[in-house]
C-alpha cells in the first residue's frame, strides 16, 4: 500500500505545478513539515465526507498519527457508523442530476435518503443505529449519567455489539479507528443530524431526559483545555474540509482563550481549507485565510492555504502525499 501512496505522490509532484494544483502540493508539504517539527493537526469534516467514504484514508491517517483530533458535523459522525453496518444496502445513483421529482419520491418511498449520488438506507442504517443508541441513552438516563454525543458512539464501537454486522473492513472506518485510540472528537451542533433528531423525538415521547446528551458548550469547554494542553510545547495545525460549523466552531477557541479568558495562547500553526465556496462579501466559509488574522486566530508567518476545489478529490490526494513516507 505504501508504494501506491508513493505513486500518487510522485504523480502529484510531477504534474501539479500551477494554480489550485500547486496549492495542493504546497499545503501537503507544509503539513508534512508541521509533523516533522513535532506539531499536531486537527481536521474538520463538513459536508458528507463519511458517506463519500473518506474514512478509508482518514482511518489510515489516524493510525499513522498524522491526525490528532477531529471536529465534525453530527452527520459525519453518524454516517461513518451507518456505512460500517449497512454498506451493502446503500444504492448509488449514477444519473442523480437527471432525477425527476417523481423519481426522488420513489426513492423516499423505498426508505432511500439521497446524498448526491448515494442513497442511505433508512431501515438498515438509520433505524438500526437508532435502536442501538436509544438503549444507550435510556441506560445512561436511568443511571444519572451524561455524555457527549461521540462518547456514545465510542461506547457502542468498543462494546463490540455491532461487530458481527460490519459490512466493510473496520479498518476503513475513521470513527472505529478514532474509538480505538480515544481520539479527541468535537461535534458542535449535533442536534442537526439524523440521530440528533431521533434523540429529541425520544425525549418528546418521554423515553429519555433531554440532559442525557451534552451539547456544544460542553464541547467548547473541553476544547479549551485540550487545546491548551496540546499546544503547551508544540504547535497545532488546522485542516478544514468544507465550511460551516465544523470549521467555524473549533478555530474560535484561540481568540476565546486570548480575549475572553485573557490568557496566553499559541495561535494556530497552520491553516488550510478545501472549499468550493467562493470569496464574496459576508461569506465566512469563503473568506481568505488572512481575514482570520484580524480575529486573532492566525499569525502572519503561519502557513495559509485555500484550495478551491472538490474535497472528495483533493483530500485523498493530500492524505496520500502524507502517507507516502
Amino acid at each position: 500500500m505504501a508504494n501506491n501512496y508513493k505513486a500518487v505522490k510522485d504523480f502529484l509532484c510531477h504534474h501539479y505545478r500551477h494554480f489550485n494544483a500547486a496549492t495542493v502540493i504546497e499545503a501537503a508539504e507544509a503539513w508534512r513539515q508541521q509533523l516533522a517539527q513535532g506539531n499536531r493537526m486537527l481536521v474538520t469534516l463538513a459536508g458528507a465526507m463519511s458517506t463519500a467514504e473518506l474514512g478509508i484514508l482518514l482511518a489510515e491517517m489516524i493510525r499513522q498519527e498524522k491526525v490528532h483530533a477531529i471536529c465534525c458535523t453530527g452527520a459525519n459522525l453518524e454516517e461513518d457508523l451507518f456505512n460500517l453496518v449497512a454498506h451493502d444496502h446503500y444504492r448509488r445513483i449514477p444519473n442523480w442530476r437527471a432525477l425527476s421529482a417523481e423519481e426522488e419520491w420513489k426513492l423516499a418511498e423505498q426508505g432511500l435518503n439521497r446524498v448526491t449520488d448515494t442513497c442511505i438506507p433508512e431501515e438498515e442504517a438509520m433505524r438500526r443505529i437508532e435502536a442501538t443508541m436509544l438503549r444507550r441513552w435510556t441506560s445512561a438516563g436511568s443511571e444519572g449519567r451524561r455524555f457527549l454525543p461521540h462518547e456514545f458512539f465510542y461506547e457502542v464501537l468498543r462494546s463490540g455489539e455491532l461487530a458481527g454486522s460490519y459490512q466493510i473492513d473496520p479498518r476503513n472506518s475513521w470513527l472505529n479507528e478514532a474509538a480505538a485510540r480515544d481520539l479527541p472528537i468535537f461535534v458542535p451542533g449535533w442536534e442537526d443530524s439524523t440521530l440528533g433528531n431521533m434523540f429529541v423525538a425520544a425525549t418528546v415521547r418521554g423515553e429519555v431526559g433531554l440532559d442525557v446528551v451534552k451539547g456544544g458548550l460542553h464541547y467548547m469547554h473541553r476544547l479549551i483545555h485540550w487545546y491548551q494542553e496540546t499546544t503547551r510545547d508544540r504547535g497545532l495545525g488546522f485542516f478544514q474540509i468544507g465550511g460551516g460549523i465544523a470549521g467555524d466552531f473549533p478555530i474560535c477557541v484561540v481568540p476565546l482563550i486570548a480575549q475572553d479568558l485573557e490568557q496566553e495562547v499559541r495561535l494556530w500553526s497552520y491553516f488550510c481549507q478545501i472549499s468550493d465556496s467562493t470569496t464574496s462579501y459576508g461569506s465566512y466559509s469563503g473568506a481568505v485565510p488572512n481575514e482570520k488574522i484580524t480575529w486573532g486566530k492566525l499569525d502572519i508567518p503561519s502557513p495559509k492555504f485555500i484550495i478551491e476545489s472538490d474535497a472528495t478529490i483533493v483530500a485523498p490526494l493530500i492524505f496520500s502525499y502524507l502517507l507516502a513516507e
